[in-house]
Order: C-alpha cells, then sequence, then structure tokens
C-alpha cells in the first residue's frame, strides 16, 4: 500500500472509522489517495464479531496509520440488536429480497450516530478537517444511519455543536462508498491495491473467525466480489 500512504498532503488530514470490514478499509485507502493524513478510530461496543477489532488493527498497519484509537463503548448494555445480545439469532440463508425488506436485526439502535460523535471528538481534538467513514445506502443496507440525509444532519450537528465549527472551521463528512455498489467499492480498493484478506465482514464468524459464509453480511460480500469479477481472498483462505 506504499503507493496510497505516499500521497498524504501537509495540514490536510482527517479521522477515518475504522471498523475492519471491507468498506471502512475502502474508506480509509481512499482517503490516503485523496492525500489524507489519517487518524483511526476503532470502537469496541460489545459486537459479537469482535474479530473485526483485529482486522482493523491489520488495515491500520497495511496503511501505515499510526495514530489509530480504540475504544471501548459498551452498546452491548443496551441491546436491542442481535449484533450484540449474544442470545439473539443472526439471520442465515436469506435471499436478496428478504435481506432488503425492512430495517434488520442487526441494526444497533443509534451507534453510527455515537460512532461519528467519537470520531468528531477525536477530529476535533486532532485538529482534523473531516471525518472519512465507510457507510453504503446500497445493496440492501437497510440502515437508517447509512443515508445520505443522516449525514447531512449529523454534519450541521458537528457545525453548530463544535468550537471549530463555531469558529469557521467546520470538520466535514467524507462519504466515499455512499452510493456505490458493493461491486463498485471492490474494484475500487483493488485498484488502490487494499489486501481484502485482511478485512472481516461477517456478523457470526466461527471461534477461529472465519466468515460463516450465511449472514447477511457475508452473503451481500460475495455476491459483490462476484460481480466485481474477483476474487474474495478472505473466503478463499
Amino acid at each position: 500500500m506504499n503507493h496510497v500512504a505516499s500521497k498524504a498532503v501537509a495540514g490536510r488530514s482527517a479521522v477515518v472509522l475504522l471498523s475492519g470490514g471491507l468498506d471502512s478499509a475502502t474508506a480509509a485507502a481512499w482517503a490516503l489517495d485523496a492525500g489524507y493524513r489519517l487518524s483511526a478510530l476503532s470502537v469496541d461496543y460489545g459486537q459479537r464479531h469482535r474479530v473485526e477489532l483485529d482486522a482493523a488493527r491489520d488495515v491500520a498497519r497495511a496503511l501505515r496509520i499510526h495514530d489509530h484509537a480504540v475504544l471501548r463503548i459498551d452498546l452491548a448494555a443496551f441491546g436491542g440488536s442481535a449484533l450484540v445480545d449474544p442470545g439473539a439469532t443472526v439471520p442465515k440463508g436469506r435471499c436478496d429480497a428478504e435481506i432488503g425488506l425492512g430495517i434488520p436485526v442487526t441494526y444497533v439502535p443509534a451507534r453510527n450516530t455515537v460512532l461519528l460523535s467519537l470520531a468528531l471528538a477525536m477530529a476535533e481534538a486532532r485538529a482534523a478537517g473531516a471525518i472519512v467513514l465507510g457507510v453504503n445506502a446500497i445493496d440492501y443496507s437497510g440502515y437508517p444511519d447509512c443515508r445520505p440525509e443522516f449525514l447531512a444532519a449529523f454534519a450541521e450537528v458537528a457545525r453548530l455543536g463544535t468550537k471549530a465549527g463555531v469558529e469557521g472551521r467546520s470538520i466535514r463528512l467524507e462519504a466515499p462508498l455512499v452510493t456505490l455498489t458493493k461491486a463498485e467499492i471492490i474494484r475500487l480498493g483493488i485498484a488502490l491495491g487494499l489486501d481484502y484478506g485482511l478485512t472481516s465482514s461477517c456478523y457470526d464468524p466461527g471461534a477461529d473467525g472465519r466468515p460463516c459464509g450465511a449472514c447477511d453480511s457475508c452473503r451481500l460480500r460475495a455476491a459483490g466480489f462476484a460481480a466485481a469479477g474477483a476474487t474474495d481472498p478472505r473466503a478463499a483462505g
């Protein structure tokens, strides 16, 4: 990834929300290619797929993002999602029509609002000009906090609720993947030299961290690689 990391421009910095998944890793690679000097934030919120945090560390190392904070915020204490409730069942083997119907049980209440608030605090503390995130509103995501209108509303919160914003130095939200299909995202990452073998997308991985291959996220990832005409190194491994 040296050709990606080499373009950083002095004074143009951002915080990337790095989950360890395919989308956030691609967004990070995009930001480096766009000339941002990156800090990264990953959040251990009690998710059942905590293997993604190891993936986030691997991606940060590969991209040479040296300022990488991992915070513990216990959203599992609230429950309300199959991703934080160990007694809940993650849907498996659903068809495209089922995946695209309504808001899935894997939605974590207000997760992106919480994560963006933390990223905003980090960005202001680092005097960064932007927050980069890999949210995507295509491919049947169903999550209300991934939509462009939510991002626009949070950008206004950032402008009104921070010292930087009040002083005219608003912290921008950069969501380069929000209207891309999964195949387009994968093609972008491949073009940037991103190693997708480092990423983890599965909602219900095995004890060894291997993807289940049947949850919504695994199915969307597999379909994306197939549509991109590429092999998923995580699945192949």
